[in-house]
């Protein structure tokens, strides 16, 4: 077992021996704030849908989440169309595979003022929320996060606890159209592979962007 692997092993066992009052937090507030706080990597399968101001369904789509903190995800889409966005800690990487191309920017430009940061940051939530517990019916707890900054690109980000975790992120733009994520089979503090968030383009791709960062 590398030193890397190690580290991750002590890291789920440290997590797996917390109070229980702390696993078994309250409301989803305390849920949000102990994910940051103790969970280094997250996968999970994923359904996306893709609402309009009035709530008609424009797009879906589904595919796998992997999460290593602080500052490396993938999604890999299936369904449609197959795609890949990975971010390697200093780039991120799109992959349209029916297009043949890939392109490249610089993950921290790519990524500022993006719900994106608000999983794998190294910020606690609060730092450029306003989080407030929404009631539910539904058997999950709610938290609503509003940007703290007023030129922020979207309004809202909501987020879903259940017991297995995370469940459901929804993101709504400055156009008031609504992104829902609904995760499933989630995994926290598992061991992922070393070159989980490597990417190699395949020979013949196009490459556009910044490759040299």
């Amino acid at each position: 077992m590398t030193a890397k692997k190690l580290l991750r092993y002590f890291v789920a066992i440290a997590v797996m021996l917390l109070p229980f009052s702390l696993i078994a937090a309250g409301s989803a507030t305390e849920k949000l704030n102990i994910f940051v706080q103790t969970v280094v990597t997250f996968k999970a399968n994923f359904k996306q849908m893709v609402l309009d101001p009035d709530g008609k369904l424009m797009e879906e789509a589904e595919g796998k989440f992997a999460l290593e903190r602080p500052g490396k995800f993938r999604w890999d889409y299936s369904q449609p169309y197959p795609q890949h966005i990975v971010a390697d800690g200093e780039r991120i990487w799109f992959y349209d595979v029916d297009l043949e191309q890939v392109t490249v920017k610089s993950q921290l430009e790519a990524l500022v003022d993006t719900p994106a940061t608000l999983l794998s940051g190294e910020s606690m939530p609060e730092d450029k929320y306003i989080l407030t517990d929404i009631p539910s019916e539904d058997g999950m707890l709610w938290v609503e996060l509003v940007p703290k900054d007023v030129e922020s690109n979207f309004q809202t980000v909501t987020l879903a606890f259940d017991q297995q975790g995370l469940r459901q992120m929804i993101m709504r733009d400055s156009f008031d159209q609504r992104t829902r994520l609904v995760f499933s089979q989630q995994e926290e503090n598992t061991v992922l592979a070393d070159d989980e968030f490597v990417f190699i383009p395949p020979e013949g791709i196009d490459v556009v962007g910044e490759t040299g960062l």
